[in-house]
């Protein structure tokens, strides 16, 4: 596996407004909300993806990506790495322009499923730290 270069994953950032959040948690103290949080101040607007909550930061929550309405730019994943198979291939099934799994979540098998699905693929990086280091505007 290997993430693509900087400039591809800024103008991945750059291009996208909305982004679906896997695994977000509805308490403060959670990675998953205080970096979903941190894009929404950024000027993305979260799509919360979760069965256990029906809303965070403001946003209604849905059981799976396959549920969105709303067209989807960035899958960013807080999930545990063996999950992220099953959630590529529901990637797959929708129109979105990056697959993300945050920091610390990466897994081969996704990986390789996702290489022919146009999606931009990073995986084991945090988006919030990408997005303030690559100067996304």
């Amino acid at each position: 596996m290997q993430n693509p270069d900087k400039n591809t994953i800024r103008n991945g950032l750059q291009a996208s407004k909305i982004i679906a959040v896997i695994g977000l948690s509805d308490k403060p103290h959670r990675t998953s909300y205080q970096i979903s949080k941190a894009m929404q101040e950024a000027g993305y607007r979260i799509i919360p993806v979760n069965p256990n909550v029906d809303q965070v930061l403001g946003q209604r929550a849905y059981l799976s990506l396959l549920d969105v309405e709303d067209p989807i730019d960035i899958i960013n994943v807080f999930r545990r790495s063996e999950f992220l198979p099953e959630i590529a291939n529901e990637a797959k099934a929708i129109d979105a322009k990056m697959f993300w799994a945050q920091q610390g979540v990466s897994n081969e098998e996704a990986w390789a499923n996702l290489q022919d699905s146009g999606m931009i693929v990073v995986m084991d990086m945090c988006i919030k730290v990408a997005h303030s280091v690559l100067d996304v505007k």
